[in-house]
């Protein structure tokens, strides 16, 4: 960057360069006030580093593009690379502060484990693995031989009330032996902007699930990574509305479709739902919305409500300006004015996650006093995929015990 803004010409000094910077600056303030305040795709604001990033990256190009027409061929080729230098640093600096992408891998869509095609519907067993009263699956599972060392995963889609991408699943090597064992399931979700493939680029899903099945001669939860927004920028709020019919497709349709499609623990301390960001307060809100459905739940930074920026702007586009109908499936009321002593849940936060922390802290303490056997536990990152993959695998353990997996 400082060689592409220096230059033996008093012109530049005193008219190129202010005009390209000053440009520069407008151009990114422009964009981001559209972003936040006309576009607002997701509710909080840009983070302020990016707006950094973004103008540097631009400067760059744009010096680069100035001197281009006064420079020798081989100086333009340097300028070119020096501001294609600026810019791909500035996308690391960005990947590196959301922790997206952790490995070059998973930036290429180059994964290690088999994939396996779900459309059809799984040919029953030979044989299901059955748990005695007082057992866990541990305790009665032997690893058969040949077993494989990693678990598959599968695009595929779900269909039901609301026009979801396609889920992504997990499916551990204990899935793949005969007999096979009654696994418990999570269903999985990412945050805003998002899909269900960013679990298995940022979150390591297949990492970590494979490192837990390793640990346990095979065995790990079924992971259903489920579509709770319809398109990257959508927010329907995980909630029956205007907006669309997310809830029931969470609630209902996915697990309908898991327990015929696949051979799961269909025993409600067996199923668990999970997300991270807007998906994580999808989490909360499903816990207590579909108790029958979901046992337990793992909230990695959640909101204190469903939101799209603000209660009146969230009121008036889901509910047609009712307040009292998003009462009545606002997680927090619902907490408040019920108990739910069978419901059990794990709230992670960032410890330096100075948008959601706060909000983090009252959903525990809303759950707290609702009766549910929470817990709180704290990562020493921000709000990014860093926390989110630590909070994640680090409540495999208290889970696997919620669902009879292990002891």
């Amino acid at each position: 960057m400082t060689y592409l803004a220096i230059r033996k010409n008093r012109t530049w000094w005193t008219r190129v360069l202010p005009i390209v910077v000053l440009a520069c600056v407008v151009v990114v303030f422009a964009l981001s006030y559209v972003v936040d305040h006309v576009w607002k795709p997701w509710p909080e604001p840009l983070p302020a580093i990016l707006a950094v990033w973004a103008g540097a990256a631009l400067t760059a190009l744009s010096l680069a593009a100035v001197r281009l027409r006064s420079a020798r061929w081989y100086v333009s080729v340097l300028n070119v690379v020096l501001a294609l230098g600026v810019t791909a640093s500035a996308m690391v600096a960005t990947n590196e502060h959301f922790g997206q992408y952790p490995t070059t891998r998973a930036v290429l869509d180059v994964f290690r484990n088999d994939r396996v095609d779900l459309h059809e519907a799984s040919p029953p067993p030979s044989g299901v693995i059955e748990v005695p009263p007082g057992k866990t699956l541990t305790d009665v599972w032997k690893k058969p031989d040949g077993l494989p060392d990693k678990g598959t995963v599968s695009e595929t889609a779900i269909p039901g009330a609301f026009p979801a991408r396609p889920a992504w699943i997990y499916l551990p090597p204990a899935y793949h032996a005969t007999p096979r064992p009654k696994l418990p399931v999570i269903v999985l979700m990412a945050g805003q902007p998002g899909s269900p493939r960013d679990w298995f680029d940022g979150g390591r899903i297949t990492d970590n699930m494979d490192t837990y099945a390793r640990e346990h001669a095979g065995l790990a939860p079924i992971v259903v990574v489920a579509d709770q927004l319809g398109t990257t920028t959508a927010n329907p709020l995980c909630l029956d509305s205007r907006l669309g019919q997310s809830e029931t497709y969470l609630a209902r349709d996915v697990p309908a479709w898991i327990k015929q499609r696949l051979t799961v623990d269909e025993r409600r301390e067996a199923w668990t739902i999970a997300g991270f960001s807007h998906g994580a307060t999808c989490s909360v809100q499903l816990a207590v919305r579909a108790p029958d459905v979901y046992g337990n739940f793992i909230a990695l930074a959640p909101q204190g409500e469903p939101t799209l920026g603000t209660r009146q702007d969230t009121v008036k586009a889901a509910f047609g300006g009712d307040e009292a109908a998003f009462h009545r499936v606002n997680p927090m009321d619902i907490l408040a004015r019920q108990r739910f002593p069978q419901t059990a849940g794990i709230i992670v936060a960032g410890r330096d996650d100075a948008t959601y922390r706060k909000a983090d802290a009252e959903v525990f303490e809303a759950c707290r006093k609702a009766g549910m056997d929470v817990q709180w536990k704290e990562t020493p990152s921000g709000h990014d995929w860093n926390m989110a993959r630590e909070g994640f695998y680090g409540a495999l353990p208290w889970l696997a015990r919620r669902t009879g997996l292990a002891s």
